[in-house]
This record gives structure tokens, C-alpha cells and sequence, in this order.
């Protein structure tokens, strides 16, 4: 059973992937403006992502015998400048997800939730991987510069990622 501030700050982290999905989805709708299919589609991608994420954290409420409250998600920004922009936002929210996963793990700590803290083992590690992939991303966008080729030739690249739900056990193997 969890407590009533474990229950509640789960929730606050339903709400937050959500935002996530939001956010790359507000994203991916500017790159489609801009004809850049393959940025498109690697936030779609990201979205689709973040709703799973989303998803694990409800169920576990769930699983726990809580009541999963959803709440208001707030509207993302909506256009970029740059994709440059655009993935330097994303790595930096990012990073703000990371820090709240760790807040996270130190409530469950204080709430002597060990069932939690193993549960959010998972969320560390596929932020380390978010955290790579975003930053990945910046630092190819930034030696690129303001080449419109090289941004062609990402943009292709990008058309390559597909989805695939790794919430789900025995998907990373």
C-alpha cells in the first residue's frame, strides 16, 4: 500500500510524462512544419515513449491499491527556432525528469517504500539513455551548424526510428 505523499507524488509523475509526450509531440507538429520529416518522426517516436513512461507510473499506483488522479497538463511551447533549439529544450527537460525520478527514489527512501524504489530503478537507468539520446542529438546538431545538407542528411536518418515499448519486461534483451 502506498502512502498518501508516495501516491501523490506518483501521480505529480503521471502528470509530468504526460507533459513529456505533450511537449515532443508540440515538437514534432514544428518539424512537420518545417518539413522535416525525420525530426517529426523522432519525437513522435519520443511521445509515444513518454506516454508508456506515463503508463508504468499508473498502473503501479494502480497495482499498489492507490487512486491514480490525473490532473491538468499544461500546454507546451509550440515552435523552435532551430531543431537545434528544439533538442537542446528536450535534453534540458530531460535532465528535470531525471531530477524528479531521484526526488523520487529519495521519498520512497523516506517513506521506507522499498517496492517503489525498486520499481523506479528502471525509470534511473531509461533516463540515463534519454538523457544520452537528447544530448546525442545536440552535439551532432551543433557540428552541423547551419549546413542545410548535413540537416538534409540527419533529417533522413531520423525517418529510421521506430517505436518500441520498453516498459514492457524482457524488451531490452
Amino acid at each position: 500500500m502506498l502512502t498518501d505523499k508516495m501516491r501523490e507524488a506518483l501521480n505529480k509523475q503521471v502528470n509530468a510524462e504526460l507533459f513529456s509526450a505533450y511537449l515532443y509531440m508540440a515538437m514534432s507538429a514544428d518539424f512537420t512544419d518545417k518539413n522535416l520529416a525525420g525530426f517529426a518522426n523522432w519525437m513522435k517516436v519520443q511521445a509515444q515513449e513518454e506516454v508508456t513512461h506515463a503508463m508504468k507510473f499508473y498502473n503501479y499506483i494502480l497495482d499498489r491499491g492507490g487512486r491514480a488522479d490525473l490532473m491538468a497538463i499544461d500546454q507546451p511551447q509550440a515552435k523552435w527556432d532551430t531543431p537545434l533549439a528544439a533538442f537542446e529544450e528536450a535534453f534540458k527537460h530531460e535532465q528535470k525528469v531525471t531530477a524528479m525520478i531521484n526526488n523520487l527514489v529519495e521519498l520512497a527512501r523516506v517513506e521506507k517504500d522499498p517496492a517503489t524504489e525498486s520499481m523506479l530503478k528502471w525509470f534511473i537507468d531509461e533516463q540515463v539513455e534519454e538523457e544520452a539520446n537528447a544530448d546525442e542529438n545536440v552535439q551532432k546538431l551543433k557540428m552541423i551548424g547551419n549546413d542545410t545538407s548535413a540537416t538534409f542528411f540527419m533529417d533522413q536518418e531520423m525517418k529510421q526510428r521506430t517505436f518500441v515499448d520498453e516498459t514492457q519486461e524482457n524488451s531490452k534483451e
